[in-house]
């Protein structure tokens, strides 16, 4: 009765109030009706042609070599810098991209994965009457409806919900939901909801059951941001657009205008990274568009400017997928410091972010110890009891850096918009700062737009509204079905294959290796308990992936949902790209060296090790750490006070189990700290305290030696797979 009497007056407190802004969506209601005329005629519109293959890297780095001028000219491959670049191709401009790194290897590939207009950027439009806000929001919606649209295998619609504690707060953030909802006009994507208590648990039961009066569920979108980056940039490339990752700008060059005497700017020297070979590019006119790094390319221009943009960091962990229900997202929308908090389901993971915090630019932004906790805090306070959340639990964590526009009046980052902002230096060089990843095609329009005024170029509107991206044309919600029946796929590996390539997924198909089992016919996995599969890897370098890091971050997204299994697929991986670009040993051996260090530094891995180290504290209590050295002299027969491999294998032996010796080193060597070889008794109890206290969780060797010891005297099966133990 109280929910009841609760929803009523909720409906009259937002009721009258949404009555209030109801004139500021009558424009876009009227704009939305002719959306889908106006994407039809948009993606109709454009007239050049679009290549059946991919070019290859060196083709492109020819045509950036060769071609006498272009018309625009690109720095920086995130989405905003591609989007540029699909957005001027497709008008008929000739189009080049240079980027430093690989697509997406920023901030692009560091997101919450949604696609959304910003239920928070809305709360402060209406509270402070910011009417840019609202703007802001509006546009974002109306990127947000396209993009699902472009790409429907790379994205999707998410329910997520906003628990309720407090009677008040329900027509408050009811009001605030429907208003977003209103905004979004007939691109709704679907009506948020109120739910009881009972229906709340019953949709999400990890929530926390003490005070909980009900929940919200709204909807927004979200994608794998990573490989719909790279789809832009594929798109552009196929359009025509010479686009090169690993292409380094390393100064603008400029002439001078006759008729004005001015200094303009009219290319770049740039370096291919993988050879080191230098060459210039030419254009008519060259755009900015590098997220954090925008400073820095218009300091190339002019020295004195003063910056334009102020990093932000944010955080992101990635949990078990059991810490979420598979197709609902939760939001803490007031956490302890005032921050929103998402926590949301991801690639059958769970994804908790973010964090906002002043940083300095870096391209190798690092975790910090500190914002995973502050995470995991938050996680808590909205999880049950009965979930215990475990710093050991965290998979992988990453830090991206948010291009953020400073608000000269703003007292800390959380207040600043993310509106973008369009700049063209006295030289002519064209700066788009600022904005958001679902806003990407609409700065790129207006990034273009003023690149034609400003350099009077030949061209028309933009044609990007409703302009599918590669593999989106045939690809169906049921494409996955034609992939196991035609090439005896696993059904999850087919369902990832059509979800992340469309209907390009059929070429990776079909250069998958045959298995020689009864099922599945071909397809066989990199790591176990992920689906993806060597084939991707032959195909990852078709669509210019480099390096490892490429591989294991932006083609597949391996590192950013379990830095464990992506170590354990380096080797493999490794081989397969040295056979694919020609590597020798020495290159083989410095890739794995690089990609281990990704992982350490800007993956999460070096938070793992900090969580057991030789120096760790044993707070074990006497009876625990006699039945431990019980468990450890078991297999230490000699009393020499370690364990090696032949230790392990002798005990093995003994109850009939045989583990390969190279599964046992990787085993002993994730508790071996100080790398002697060995595991010392003292190393054992660490981690038997480490993962008493939740810090370390899924130790191979703690559960086999657990598992030998219960069953010293039957033949039983002993897993040493990954039981998914987090950093």
């Amino acid at each position: 009765m109280a929910f009841q009497k609760a929803v009523k007056g909720t409906a009259l407190i937002g009721g009258g109030a949404i009555a209030t802004v109801f004139g500021l969506s009558q424009f876009s209601q009227y704009r939305n009706k002719h959306s889908t005329f106006v994407h039809v005629q948009a993606a109709e519109a454009v007239t050049v042609p679009i290549k059946n293959h991919l070019p290859t890297r060196e083709q492109q780095i020819l045509a950036l070599q060769t071609t006498g001028e272009f018309d625009v000219l690109v720095i920086g491959g995130g989405a905003t810098g591609c989007g540029c670049a699909l957005d001027a191709v497709t008008r008929g401009l000739k189009t080049a991209l240079l980027e430093r790194d690989d697509f997406s290897s920023g901030t692009s590939s560091r997101s919450t994965k949604l696609i959304h207009g910003g239920v928070r950027y809305l709360q402060k439009a209406i509270m402070k009457l910011d009417f840019e806000q609202y703007k802001m929001v509006k546009e974002a919606l109306e990127e947000r409806a396209n993009l699902l649209e472009i790409a429907p295998h790379l994205s999707a619609p998410l329910p997520i919900m906003l628990p309720v504690y407090k009677w008040w707060q329900l027509p408050y953030y009811w009001f605030g939901i429907k208003l977003y909802d209103l905004v979004a006009g007939s691109q709704c994507l679907k009506s948020s909801y109120v739910l009881s208590k009972s229906r709340a648990l019953e949709h999400f039961p990890m929530l926390r059951k003490d005070e909980l009066v009900g929940a919200i569920v709204y909807y927004d979108g979200q994608h794998n941001d990573a490989r719909m980056n790279l789809a832009i940039a594929l798109t552009a490339a196929r359009y025509g657009a010479a686009t090169a990752n690993y292409a380094e700008v390393l100064r603008l060059l400029k002439t001078t205008d006759p008729a004005s005497g001015k200094e303009r700017v009219c290319g770049v020297r740039c370096r291919d990274v993988l050879t080191g070979q230098e060459f210039d590019v030419k254009a008519k006119c060259v755009i900015n568009a590098t997220g954090p790094f925008t400073d820095s390319v218009r300091k190339m221009d002019d020295q004195e400017v003063p910056n334009i943009c102020q990093p932000s960091a944010g955080v992101h962990i990635v949990m078990p997928g059991y810490y979420s229900p598979d197709n609902m997202g939760l939001l803490d929308p007031a956490t302890s410091d005032g921050r929103v908090i998402f926590f949301l389901p991801w690639e059958k993971m769970t994804i908790a972010g973010t964090t906002d915090s002043p940083t300095d630019v870096t391209s190798h932004p690092i975790p910090t110890e500190e914002d995973i906790n502050f995470i995991l805090n938050e996680v808590r306070n909205y999880l049950s009891v009965d979930v215990e959340v475990r710093r050991g639990d965290v998979l992988a964590a990453w830090s991206g850096i948010r291009p953020l526009v400073i608000d000269p009046n703003s007292k800390d980052t959380q207040s600043i918009s993310r509106n973008h902002v369009v700049t063209i230096s006295d030289s002519g060089l064209v700066t788009i700062a600022g904005g958001k990843w679902t806003t990407y095609r609409a700065m790129a329009q207006d990034t273009i737009d003023a690149a034609i005024q400003a350099h009077d170029l030949k061209a028309g509107s933009s044609k990007t509204i409703g302009l599918q991206l590669q593999g989106a044309e045939d690809w169906s919600p049921t494409l996955y079905i034609r992939l196991v029946q035609d090439y005896g796929l696993e059904s999850e590996v087919a369902q990832h294959l059509a979800s992340t390539y469309g209907d390009k997924a059929f070429e990776v198909a079909k250069i998958a290796q045959v298995t020689g089992k009864r099922w599945p016919i071909v397809g066989k996995r990199l790591v176990s308990e992920f689906p993806y599969i060597e084939a991707e890897v032959v195909y990852g370098v078709k669509e210019y992936a480099r390096t490892a890091v490429d591989m294991i971050s932006r083609r597949t997204r391996l590192a950013f949902l379990n830095v464990q299994a992506a170590e354990e697929a380096l080797p493999r991986i490794i081989d397969i790209m040295g056979k694919e670009l020609n590597w020798n040993e020495q290159k083989k051996k410095e890739e794995l060296e690089a990609a281990k260090k990704f992982l350490y530094y800007e993956m999460g891995y070096k938070v793992k090790s900090d969580q057991l180290t030789d120096s760790s504290e044993i707070s074990l209590g006497p009876s625990d750490i006699e039945r431990y050295k019980k468990r450890f002299h078991m297999f230490d027969k000699d009393k020499k006070g370690f364990i090696t491999i032949l230790d392990v294998q002798r005990v093995l032996e003994s109850i009939s189990v045989q583990i390969a010796e190279n599964t046992l080193h990787d085993i002993l060597n994730e508790v071996d700290l100080n790398k002697n070889g060995q595991v010392e008794l003292n190393e054992f109890l660490q981690l038997m305290s480490a993962i008493q206290k939740g810090h370390v969780s899924g130790s191979r060797l703690a559960v086999l030696m657990k598992t030998a010891e219960e069953n010293l005297h039957q033949r039983v099966v002993i897993p040493v797979d990954r039981s998914g133990g987090g950093l």
